[in-house]
C-alpha cells in the first residue's frame, strides 16, 4: 500500500509531516471498518428494505436482490474487491496498480450515496422511515460505516499557509475554503499507475473482449432502466464507480493494452454495437439506439471541424437538416414538391452532397475569420437555415419545404429488406428500429473510416497544424483557406450523410428539429457538448459522449424545468475535474497535466 503525497508547490499548502485520516481511527481499524462495513453492505441487499411494493422495483423481496437493490450490491462488491486489495491479497493487488485508499474512499462513497438515496426515496415517496424494513436501516448503516473506514485511512494532509490577521472575515473565510479544497485533491489523488506488463496476445485480446462486454452490459442496462429513480442511481453508482476504475489505474491499463490492438478494438467494438438489438425485448429502447448512433454520428464529423481543425462551429447541426431535408424531398414523400422517389443510394449522395454543397457555401465567405467571430457567423448561418426552412412553405417563400409543417410521410426504406417491418433473426424478432440500428452502425462505421483515414493523411496533420498555431501552419506553406474549407465540407458531408437516415427514422422532418440549443438533442450546443466532454482529436471520445449526452437528457425529462439545470451542473463539474475529456488525446492531455507527472499512458490522437 501507498500512501498519497500532495504535489510540490501546492498553492496554499505545505505537506504535513505524517499521513493522517479525516477521522480519528486507527490505519488497521479503519481499514477493518471499511472492508467489514463493505461486506456487510453487500448482504444486505439480500433483505428487504420496505413492506410494500408501491416504491418502484419491489424491494420486499427476502434473498433477491432488485431494483436499486442490485445497484448497491455492484457497488459494494467493488469496494470489497478494492479493500481486499488494499490488504495485498495475492491475486487482488493487479486490481489497484496506482494504490488502494483513493479507489476504496471513491468505492465505498458509490455505496454510500446509492444506499442512502435509496432509502431517503423510499421514505419520501411513502411517507416517511417507518415504511423501511431492517434491511433498509442496516443498509444505511453499514454503507455509513465502510465510507467511515475509508475516510479515516491515512493520506498525506496539506497544511494550510498562516494566516493573515488584517485579513477581514470573507478572506479568512476564503482562505479556509481553499484549505478544504486541496484537501479535498489530496483525499483523492492517485499515485501514476504501473505500466501494464506485456502480456501473451490472446490474453489481451480477452481482457479487450471482457472491457467491451462490461461496457454493453453497464449500457444496456442503463438504457433499460425501468423508471426515475433507478437511473438516477445508476448515474451514481456508474460515475463513482468508473471514477474508482479510473484512480485505482484500471483505466489506464485497459487503454495502454487497447491502444496495442487498435483495428482489433475498432472492430470489436461495432460489433459489441452490433449485438445490442439482441439483448432488448422491446423496440423503444432500440429507438434510443439509433437516434444515438445518429447524433454520435453528427458529433464524430463535428469533431473533424473541431477536434482536428480546430474551428468553433455554433451552426452545425444545419448540416444535419440540410441533408435530411434533401433526402426527404427525394424519397417519395407526398409533402415533397419534386414529386420523386429516388432509391436510397440515390437519396444518400443527393443529402450527402446538398450539405458539402452547403457547407463550402457557408465556409468560402466565413474561414478567412477566426475564433469568437468565426463563431458567430456560423452560428448566425444556423439560425438562417432553420429560418429559411420555415419560411419555405409557399407564402412567404417558394413551397418547398412546406414550412413549420416540414415534409411529413417520409416512407420507410425498402432495399429488397423491408426497414418498417419486423424479421425473425436467429430466434430474435428485430424491430423496425432495429432495422435502422443496423443501417445506422454501418454508416458510422463508414464515417469512423473516414476520420481515422483522413486525421492519419496528410491534410489531417495540416488541419492539426492549423489548430495549435494558424500563423505558424501559414508561414510553413500550408494554405489556410483551402485546409479549413475542406475540413469545413468534409464535416458537413458525414453530417449530411446521418441526415438521410434521419429523415426515415423519424418520418418528418421540421425546422424545430435544428434548432441551436434545447432540453433533447441533436442540436448545436449538444453536439458541441459531446465533442468536448468524449475528448477533442478522437474516435472513441465523440462518440461516448455523444451516448451520454443523448442517454441522459431523455432519462432526466421527468425533471422538467430544471432539466437543463441539472444537466448543465453535472457538465459543470465534469468539466472541471476532467477538462481534457473521458477520452483525451495525448496533446489534450499533456495541456492539461504539464503541472504534474505526465500520465505514464497517453492516447493516440484518433484513437
Amino acid at each position: 500500500m501507498t500512501t498519497q503525497t500532495t504535489a510540490p508547490g501546492t498553492p496554499g499548502a505545505r505537506e504535513a509531516a505524517a499521513p493522517t485520516g479525516l477521522l480519528p481511527l486507527p490505519e488497521k481499524a479503519a481499514r477493518a471498518l471499511a472492508l467489514g462495513g463493505s461486506v456487510l453492505t453487500a448482504l444486505s441487499t439480500f433483505l428487504a428494505w420496505t413492506w410494500t411494493a408501491d416504491f418502484p422495483g419491489d424491494l420486499t423481496v427476502y434473498g433477491y436482490p432488485g431494483g436499486l437493490q442490485v445497484l448497491v450490491l455492484v457497488g459494494a462488491l467493488l469496494a470489497t474487491l478494492v479493500a481486499l486489495a488494499s490488504y495485498g491479497v495475492r491475486g487482488l493487488r493487479r486490481l489497484v496498480p496506482a494504490g488502494a485508499d483513493p479507489a476504496l474512499r471513491l468505492a465505498t462513497l458509490g455505496a454510500f450515496a446509492t444506499s442512502w438515496y435509496t432509502v431517503l426515496a423510499i421514505s419520501a415517496d411513502l411517507g416517511g422511515l417507518v415504511n423501511l424494513e431492517p434491511g433498509g436501516f442496516l443498509v444505511a448503516l453499514t454503507s455509513l460505516a465502510a465510507l467511515a473506514g475509508a475516510l479515516a485511512l491515512p493520506f498525506r494532509r496539506p497544511e494550510p499557509d498562516p494566516a493573515d490577521p488584517d485579513d477581514t472575515g470573507w478572506a479568512r473565510t476564503r482562505h479556509r475554503l481553499a484549505h478544504a479544497w486541496t484537501t479535498t485533491k489530496a483525499l483523492f489523488a492517485a499515485d501514476s499507475p504501473r505500466p501494464v506488463p506485456a502480456l501473451p496476445s490472446y490474453a489481451e485480446i480477452l481482457i479487450i473482449i471482457g472491457v467491451l462486454a462490461l461496457g454493453l452490459t453497464v449500457f444496456t442496462y442503463g438504457i433499460g432502466t425501468e423508471y426515475d429513480e433507478q437511473f438516477i442511481g445508476f448515474l451514481i453508482t456508474a460515475g463513482l464507480g468508473f471514477a474508482a476504475l479510473n484512480k485505482a489505474g484500471l483505466i489506464s491499463h485497459a487503454s495502454q493494452i487497447t491502444a496495442r490492438h487498435q483495428n482489433i478494438t475498432i472492430c470489436g467494438a461495432f460489433v459489441t454495437a452490433a449485438l445490442f438489438p439482441f439483448t432488448q425485448t422491446d423496440d423503444q429502447y432500440a429507438t434510443l439506439g439509433v437516434y444515438i448512433l445518429i447524433f454520435a454520428t453528427v458529433a464524430l464529423g463535428l469533431n473533424i471541424v473541431v477536434g482536428l481543425a480546430g474551428l468553433l462551429d455554433l451552426g452545425y447541426v444545419a448540416f444535419l437538416g440540410v441533408g435530411a431535408y434533401a433526402a426527404a424531398l427525394v424519397s417519395g414523400s407526398p409533402s415533397s414538391p419534386f414529386g420523386v422517389h429516388l432509391p436510397f443510394w440515390a437519396a444518400v449522395l443527393v443529402g450527402a452532397a446538398a450539405s458539402l454543397v452547403f457547407g463550402v457555401l457557408i465556409g468560402a465567405p466565413t474561414l478567412r475569420l477566426r475564433g469568437d467571430y468565426l463563431a458567430i457567423v456560423t452560428l448566425g448561418f444556423g439560425e438562417i437555415f432553420r429560418i429559411t426552412a420555415n419560411n419555405l412553405d409557399g407564402t412567404s417563400g417558394p413551397d418547398i419545404t412546406n414550412g413549420s409543417n416540414g415534409v411529413s410521410s417520409i416512407p420507410n426504406l425498402d432495399l429488397g429488406f423491408d426497414f418498417g417491418a419486423q424479421h425473425d433473426l436467429g430466434g430474435f424478432t428485430i424491430g423496425r428500429f432495429a432495422n435502422y440500428f443496423f443501417l445506422m452502425l454501418i454508416i458510422t462505421a463508414v464515417v469512423v473510416l473516414v476520420f481515422r483515414r483522413s486525421g492519419n493523411s496528410r491534410i489531417g496533420r495540416a488541419w492539426v497544424a492549423i489548430r495549435e498555431d494558424e500563423t505558424a501552419a501559414l508561414a510553413m506553406g500550408i494554405n489556410g483557406f483551402r485546409v479549413k474549407l475542406i475540413a469545413f465540407a468534409v464535416g458537413a458531408c458525414l453530417a449530411g450523410l446521418a441526415g438521410t437516415v434521419q429523415a426515415h427514422v423519424t418520418y418528418t422532418v421540421t425546422p424545430e428539429q435544428y434548432l441551436f440549443a434545447g432540453p433533447i438533442p441533436p442540436n448545436s450546443a449538444f453536439l458541441l457538448a459531446a465533442v468536448v466532454l468524449g475528448g477533442m482529436g478522437t474516435i472513441s471520445g465523440p462518440l461516448i459522449g455523444a451516448a451520454l449526452l443523448f442517454l441522459i437528457p431523455n432519462k432526466l425529462q421527468f425533471l422538467g424545468n430544471y432539466q437543463l439545470f441539472a444537466f448543465g451542473v453535472a457538465l459543470i463539474l465534469l468539466m472541471r475535474f476532467r477538462p481534457e475529456g473521458l477520452i483525451p488525446n495525448r496533446r489534450r492531455q499533456l495541456e492539461f497535466h504539464e503541472d504534474a507527472e505526465a500520465p505514464t499512458h497517453l492516447t493516440k490522437a484518433g484513437a
